[in-house]
């Protein structure tokens, strides 16, 4: 089934599978198009399952084969997991202090990050494009994986993740245009903010291969950075914004299927 995709450079592979990402995020902001508002309930529910899909994804895809790659080595096999891990989420809390930004929903005084003239418009893309980062980053670095040719980084386990990674961003997609639709914005406007987001993912994606393939010793750190990042996203935003809209259950049993359909996803194809 992979055959024609297997024949291709890692870092080709990795553009080619945050391209899928990214239109998953660009399907998602189109249904500003059809519908004119969607329900806080299902909106939430969404968000809890795009939280499950990155916890899932950040163990079964990052985090244990980065475990699997460190053992029989000089050091603890959980070093490296575990450096990587906070290495990520420390990074991302930088990251999330400096680039000026403002949370879909929340009025401009209380945009985070360093102080700016910035439009409402450019804040609010820059939150969600801020949280695609790891999610590009770690396709790219399990691709880069695969390409070491590890047995614990297997392409049927990066591709499952791209999978896992695309499914979750179509409700990120629809959580960035739906918001700025009942801000007035036209559907054009808000499909284009929207899908805007998830351009940053290929990019991400590339560097993420790229690095890795030219330095492996650092693979199992990388896998570990991206979980790291990713789990920072889901405790700083995903989850705080799926349980703020008064649906907590909605949002709770999305997780539960987003967990559930990324793991089967990962241990069925990886």
């Amino acid at each position: 089934m992979f055959d024609w995709f297997k024949e291709l450079h890692p870092v080709l592979q990795a553009l080619l599978a945050t391209i899928f990402t990214w239109f998953m995020t660009a399907l998602g902001a189109a249904l500003v198009f059809p519908v004119k508002q969607m329900h806080r309930r299902t909106l939430d529910g969404m968000l809890g399952f795009a939280a499950g899909v990155m916890i899932a994804a950040s163990y079964w895809s990052l985090l244990a084969p980065a475990i699997e790659m460190s053992e029989g080595q000089a050091i603890p096999s959980w070093v490296p997991a575990v450096v990587g891990f906070l290495t990520g989420a420390f990074f991302l809390r930088l990251i999330d202090k400096i680039l000026p930004h403002l949370h879909p929903g929340m009025d401009i005084n209380q945009a985070e990050g360093v102080k700016t003239s910035w439009q409402r418009t450019t804040l609010l893309v820059l939150a969600i494009t801020l949280h695609n980062i790891p999610e590009g980053l770690a396709v790219g670095v399990a691709f880069g994986a695969a390409a070491a040719g590890l047995e614990s980084a297997t392409l049927a386990g990066a591709i499952a993740l791209a999978i896992g990674i695309g499914i979750q961003n179509f409700p990120e997609g629809t959580a960035v245009s739906m918001p700025l639709r009942r801000e007035n914005f036209s559907r054009m406007r808000s499909f284009w903010y929207g899908q805007l987001s998830g351009v940053v993912e290929p990019i991400a994606g590339v560097a993420g291969a790229a690095l890795v393939l030219i330095a492996r010793p650092i693979l199992p750190y990388a896998l570990a950075f991206a979980a790291g990042a990713m789990i920072f996203v889901v405790i700083e935003e995903l989850v705080p914004e799926s349980q703020s809209g008064g649906h907590s259950h909605s949002a709770t049993m999305g997780a539960i299927l987003g967990f559930a359909v990324m793991m089967t996803l990962d241990v069925a194809l990886g």
